[in-house]
């Protein structure tokens, strides 16, 4: 049996992959469907891998049929409309309050139509008697062989499809895993995951599919580093592991003198502290222009001498804010006084309040001189 005689064939979207042999004489190409038996009988499946290189396990691999007609797609078309019947029946059936805890998941009928499979779900612990239910729903399929399997909730998720609990558009078990890996709880301690439950779980209530996906890289990392807790020499000393980050391939050293420390394996292995890369400071910025109130900053720039770089008043500010105060002091108090009206502005650069105007230190009296329709207040 050569290598090219062996080919990967799939019976549902996204399900496992089963290998099979390719008689001799007979060719097979990528997305053409085969009849193969299997132990749900015969069944037509669908050619994903044409060349399967180094097949495990070869004398159990069972050979293919012969090759789909279209006839045969045609009768496969007319079983999956009878199977969408057969799973409505089995709903209605299940309805019934003992079965409250059971779900049908799909109907699956052979090739030849003489095999009925419904996949129910159902806890180990609901009480569901299968052949009480085979016994009651064969009433309605007297011509054909029932059975029944049970299927997990990622079956049932996987089916479903939709959001996955991060947030991802399809579910990965609805769009790439074609078989489930074992999941537990260490691989979620190994990448440094949170353990709360919503955060490991998926939208089937187990482990997420997705602790496997790094898992190995991470266990691959930690073997050269010291574990947690441990007392290493350092550069600086001797100390304990607080932290171990296989990603960087460092760890947090807690040391008796300096606090903790981050090291590196290269220089727990040599004992000398790699060179820092200082980061280059970020130069002040440089007034270039002044225009009134704006400045215009250069960041970067070459360095220009002090007598070149323009300078500001620091006054001038304060005089800004004053001789704005005064023009609006002015301006409100012609306003209400027709009289200052004619009275010329008041000259640049002088801060002294003018008459009239209300500084916040004059008595009420005399703050209140350009407010006539103000009456003075009795003390």
């Amino acid at each position: 049996m050569t290598e090219q005689s062996i080919i990967g064939v799939q019976f549902s979207p996204v399900g496992k992959i089963y290998h099979f042999s390719v008689p001799e004489g007979l060719s097979v190409e990528k997305g053409s469907f085969v009849l193969v038996n299997t132990a749900r009988g015969r069944q037509l499946g669908k050619v994903l891998i044409p060349s399967v290189q180094n097949p495990h396990n070869t004398d159990e691999i069972q050979p293919i049929e012969r090759v789909a007609t279209q006839e045969d797609l045609e009768l496969k078309e007319k079983n999956a409309e009878k199977e969408k019947l057969a799973l409505e029946k089995a709903r209605e059936h299940l309805k019934d309050p003992r079965y409250s805890a059971v779900k049908a998941f799909a109907a699956e009928y052979s090739y030849d139509g003489n095999r009925l499979t419904f996949f129910l779900n159902y806890e180990p612990d609901a009480g569901f008697d299968i052949r009480t239910f085979l016994r009651e729903i064969s009433r309605s399929f007297r011509d054909v062989r029932l059975e029944v399997r049970q299927v997990g909730p990622r079956d049932m998720a996987k089916a479903l499809s939709g959001l996955g609990a991060c947030g991802i558009e399809k579910r990965c078990c609805s769009k790439f895993l074609t078989e489930f890996s074992s999941i537990s709880i260490k691989m979620a301690k190994s990448q440094d995951i949170s353990l709360t439950p919503t955060e490991i779980t998926g939208m089937c209530g187990r482990l997420r599919c997705c602790l496997n996906y790094e898992y190995e890289t991470y266990e691959e990392a930690r073997k050269n580093l010291p574990k947690r807790k441990k007392i290493i020499q350092t550069p600086l000393g001797e100390g304990k592991v607080i932290q171990v980050l296989p990603m960087s391939d460092s760890v947090i050293v807690e040391l008796p003198e300096n606090g903790p420390r981050l090291f590196t394996l290269e220089e727990l292995q040599t004992g000398k502290l790699a060179e820092k890369i200082v980061a280059a400071e970020e130069s002040a910025p440089e007034v270039v222009e002044t225009k009134g109130d704006v400045e215009m900053l250069s960041y970067g720039g070459k360095p220009t001498s002090e007598s070149s770089r323009p300078h500001r008043d620091s006054g001038n500010r304060q005089v800004s804010r004053d001789r704005g105060g005064d023009r609006r002091g002015s301006q409100l108090g012609s306003r209400q006084n027709p009289e200052n009206s004619n009275k010329a502005p008041q000259q640049k650069g002088n801060t002294k309040p003018q008459q009239g105007t209300n500084t916040g230190t004059e008595a009420p009296e005399q703050a209140g001189q350009n407010f006539p329709h103000r009456k003075k207040r009795r003390r």
